[in-house]
C-alpha cells in the first residue's frame, strides 16, 4: 500500500433516463486499450477469471454485440451484461447459484478483472452501423455504472425499515501485486440488497455500489451523480475503503486536496478537489458517523480508531503540518484523516453533498478498513498464489466487521457534533 497519506484507502447511481441517442456517423477509429485493461492478459487476471467461472463472459458479450444491428440494440445488450455481471458478483458473494469455480465466493477480482474484458471488448467492437466516438463513450458508460450498481440502488417504501448506503471501491496499486483484492469492494458485494438488526433494534436495508480508482472520474462527477437521488431517503451512509495494516479508522475529517499518487491508469492529480460552484468550496468536511459508539463497541477482531489527524498549511503559511486534533481556523486542506487519495476523496465529496442538500443531521462519513494481506509465505507477488487462507480469513473478517460497524451506526438517531 502507499503511505496513508497518498493512498486510496477506500470506499451508491442515479437511475436517469437516458439522453437521446447520438448521432450515427462514418465509424470512430476503435481505442486503444486502456492501462487498466492492458493489465488482463497477465498471468494472475487470467488465473481469477478462470477460478470464479466468469471466464466466458467476454465471449459472450462480444458475439451478442455482433447481432446489435443499431445503437439501441447495443445499448440494451450493454445494459443487460453490465447489470448482469453486477448481480452475479453480488449473487456469488452471498452464497446464490452455483460458485463456479474454487475461488472463494467473498472474492471481489472476478468482477473487477471481467469489467476490464468487457470494455476492453466494447472498445474494440465495430459494428455494422458505424459508431460515432460520443455513441462508444455512451455505451462504455452505461456499462461502467451498470456493473458497479451505481443505477441498480432501490430501497423499500413505508415507515418502519431504515436505509443504508454503502459505497467501495476496486482493487489498486495493481502493477505492485496483480493479485491485489479490495475488501471494501468485497464488502459492498456482501452487503448489497441485505438487511441487518441495527443497535437500536430495527431492521435496515444496505444498498451498495462499487466505485473507480480513478481521479477522472470522480472529476466527472460519478459520486455526486450516484448519490444525490439516494442521500435524501437513506438513514446512513458511509464510504468504505482500505487503509491502516491491522485496524479499522473512523475519519473524522475530510480534506479539499489531490495528493497526485498515481490512479489505476497510472495518471497523477496533484490539486483542490474539482467540484461544483468551487467558489463556496470549504477545506474541509466533518463526519456525522457517531464514532464514540462505534469506537467502543466489540465489532470484531480488529481495533476501531476515531482518526482525528489532518495535515494542513495553517493560515498564512506554506508550511504543512500534522494536526493530531484536527484542522485549525482558515488552514488549506493538503491530507484528510484518510489522506489525500480517492478515498479522502469520495469521503470529501459525500459529505459536502450531504452538506449542500441540507441533510446536516444526516449520519454519514468514512470508515477505513485494515489492509487485505497475504498468509505468510505468499507475500511475493512474482511467485505467490493468488489466494491462500489467511487472505481469505482476514477479508471475511474485515466485511463481517464493517457489517458490525454499520448496524452500530445505524442504531443512532442523532449524529455527533462536528469537530
Amino acid at each position: 500500500m502507499p503511505p496513508i497519506r497518498t493512498a486510496l484507502t477506500l470506499a451508491l447511481t442515479l437511475a436517469a433516463v437516458a439522453p437521446a441517442a447520438p448521432a450515427v456517423g462514418a465509424d470512430a477509429p476503435s481505442p486503444a486499450v486502456t492501462v487498466e485493461e492492458a493489465r488482463l492478459d497477465r498471468a494472475a487476471p487470467q488465473e481469477i477469471l478462470r477460478r470464479s467461472g466468469f471466464a466466458s463472459l467476454a465471449p459472450e458479450f462480444t458475439a451478442s454485440l455482433a447481432k446489435a444491428g443499431s445503437f439501441a440494440e447495443a445499448e440494451r445488450t450493454v445494459a443487460r451484461y453490465g447489470t448482469g455481471l453486477w448481480r452475479r458478483a453480488v449473487d456469488r458473494a452471498q452464497g446464490r447459484g452455483p460458485a463456479g469455480g474454487d475461488l472463494s465466493r467473498d472474492d471481489d477480482r472476478p468482477l473487477y478483472w471481467t469489467r476490464l474484458a468487457l470494455t476492453r471488448e466494447l472498445r474494440a467492437w465495430q459494428p455494422t452501423f458505424g459508431m460515432t466516438e460520443e455513441g462508444r463513450a455512451r455505451l462504455l458508460d452505461r456499462l461502467e455504472r451498470s456493473s458497479r450498481g451505481q443505477d441498480a440502488i432501490r430501497y423499500p417504501s413505508g415507515k418502519g425499515v431504515k436505509r443504508i448506503l454503502l459505497t467501495g471501491f476496486d482493487p489498486f496499486t495493481l502493477d505492485r501485486d496483480t493479485r491485489i483484492s479490495n475488501p471494501s469492494g468485497a464488502t459492498a458485494l456482501a452487503l448489497d440488497g441485505t438487511w441487518l438488526r441495527t443497535a437500536d433494534g430495527s431492521l435496515a436495508q444496505v444498498e451498495t455500489a462499487v466505485f473507480p480508482v480513478r481521479w477522472q472520474d470522480f472529476a466527472d462527477g460519478s459520486v455526486e451523480r450516484t448519490l444525490r437521488p439516494h442521500l435524501p431517503e437513506v438513514d446512513l451512509f458511509t464510504t468504505v475503503s482500505q487503509g491502516r495494516p491491522g485496524r479499522f479508522d473512523i475519519e473524522r475529517t475530510n480534506g479539499a486536496w489531490r495528493g497526485g499518487f498515481p490512479d489505476n491508469e497510472n495518471l497523477s492529480r496533484t490539486e483542490t478537489v474539482p467540484v461544483a460552484d468551487p467558489a463556496t468550496q470549504p477545506q474541509w468536511t466533518s463526519t456525522t458517523l457517531p464514532y464514540t459508539a462505534i469506537t467502543a463497541a466489540p465489532t470484531g477482531r480488529f481495533p476501531v480508531y476515531d482518526n482525528t489527524s489532518v495535515t494542513e498549511l495553517p493560515a498564512g503559511s506554506g508550511t504543512p503540518v500534522v494536526r493530531p486534533g484536527g484542522p485549525t481556523a482558515g488552514s488549506v486542506a493538503r491530507a484528510g484523516g484518510g489522506g489525500n487519495y480517492l478515498s479522502n476523496e469520495i469521503a470529501y465529496r459525500a459529505t459536502l453533498l450531504r452538506d449542500r442538500l441540507g441533510l446536516t443531521r444526516l449520519p454519514g462519513g468514512h470508515v477505513h478498513t485494515p489492509v487485505l494481506q497475504f498468509g505468510a509465505g505468499n507475500t511475493d507477488p512474482a511467485t505467490g498464489a493468488v489466494t491462500d487462507a489467511e487472505f481469505v480469513r482476514n477479508r471475511l473478517d474485515i466485511i463481517a466487521q464493517v457489517r458490525a460497524i454499520v448496524a452500530v451506526a445505524a442504531g443512532y438517531e442523532t449524529p455527533p457534533s462536528a469537530g
